[in-house]
């Protein structure tokens, strides 16, 4: 009979103490897949202690609810949130690591990340708002990584595929950017992927809206602002001090309406049909397919369209919401890196913060 080899080291005992903000569809997925790894990472050494889960307007902490990591949305004591109250009582003493993880979408909530990491707290987050928003805002954010905590942000990008670690991969190794192509929206995948001139722009984007692909006003996704912010934070990870406005981002939203209510926008959305139905022909007219990139060369011009692509392209044979990167380096230059697969949805983007989290607390040294 086989038996089981028994370890020959015991594994190093590492305790990591989380707050969680913004509990909603990728909060609430993220802390069913901690629940659901808490034995095997300890059996590995590792004890994700869940100290406390803050929404917008409550929070709850362990000292008041000390079964918080089995029923945090079933508990029934809470306090009103104050966020600089839950990060002291994440962190604790100084005797314990502490990681706070926010998943909130929330720009107020990025404005405390260099605060708490220059307190001694890791950061992890899918919130795009810090690494596209003010340039001095980021630059405060890694000076405060300086005396050695870690901000991470790899579901920001592409949710869990792994776009910014394969480039900050690169770049570590000495390799050169040279040039980053992508899609990086898996509605305007959808919508260029399934629009083919059979049925009209806006039923598609109605057709999308209804089965939850875009987000609640689909101008959000149309705009191509978010798209943007994905690009802004692939440069500033390489290096390159690029800002929004430095974007030049085609929007699919005729400028007649982009002020109105959302109610307003749907019922008009038919004035999408028109020049949609010019571009499609135009590519056709080029024996092309229609695709939504964002493009950034070595010479931080950067852009967010409408492409007309070849059928040979890379990005014309993507299934339907995928996401794709394509790195130009001086290593894959005549045969760019392509990083391709879902790029949305709760599980892969909470997988993706998570990874974040494993990656943090590999790096931790053991404390009594």
């Amino acid at each position: 009979m086989l038996q089981r080899a028994l370890p020959t080291t015991t594994p190093r005992r590492r305790t990591l103490a989380v707050g969680l903000i913004g509990p909603g569809r990728v909060g609430s997925a993220l802390l069913t897949q901690l629940r659901a790894a808490q034995g095997r990472l300890s059996e590995a050494g590792l004890e994700l202690r869940l100290c406390g889960v803050a929404a917008s307007k409550r929070m709850w902490l362990d000292c008041d609810d000390p079964d918080l990591n089995y029923r945090c949305d079933r508990a029934q004591i809470w306090r009103p949130t104050d966020l600089q109250q839950f990060a002291t009582h994440i962190r604790g003493d100084d005797s314990r690591h502490a990681l706070l993880i926010d998943c909130s979408a929330n720009d107020v909530v990025a404005s405390h990340y260099a605060d708490w990491l220059a307190e001694g707290v890791h950061v992890v987050t899918p919130n795009k708002l810090a690494g596209s928003g003010p340039l001095s805002r980021w630059e405060a954010i890694r000076a405060a990584c300086r005396a050695g905590m870690r901000f991470r942000y790899e579901a920001t990008v592409c949710a869990g595929l792994p776009v910014v670690q394969t480039l900050r991969d690169l770049l570590d190794t000495g390799d050169e950017l040279l040039a980053v192509d992508g899609m990086f929206s898996g509605t305007l995948a959808w919508l260029c992927n399934r629009y083919d001139g059979q049925q009209p722009f806006s039923a598609l984007v109605r057709e999308a809206h209804a089965l939850g692909y875009t987000e609640p006003d689909p101008r959000d996704d149309l705009s191509g602002m978010d798209v943007a912010r994905k690009l802004v934070i692939l440069a500033r990870e390489a290096g390159w001090a690029l800002s929004l406005d430095d974007v030049e981002v085609q929007s699919l939203v005729p400028a007649e309406l982009a002020a109105l209510s959302v109610d307003d926008f749907m019922a008009r959305l038919d004035e999408l049909d028109a020049p949609m139905a010019a571009q499609l022909a135009m590519a056709r007219a080029h024996n092309g397919v229609l695709r939504h990139v964002a493009s950034l060369d070595r010479n931080g011009r950067a852009s967010v369209k409408l492409a007309v692509l070849p059928s040979s392209h890379p990005f014309a044979h993507t299934r339907l919401t995928d996401n794709v990167v394509q790195f130009t380096t001086r290593r894959y230059h005549d045969n760019p890196l392509l990083v391709q697969g879902p790029g949305a949805g709760p599980e892969v983007t909470a997988a993706g913060v998570f990874g974040d989290l494993l990656r943090i607390a590999e790096s931790l040294e053991a404390r009594a």
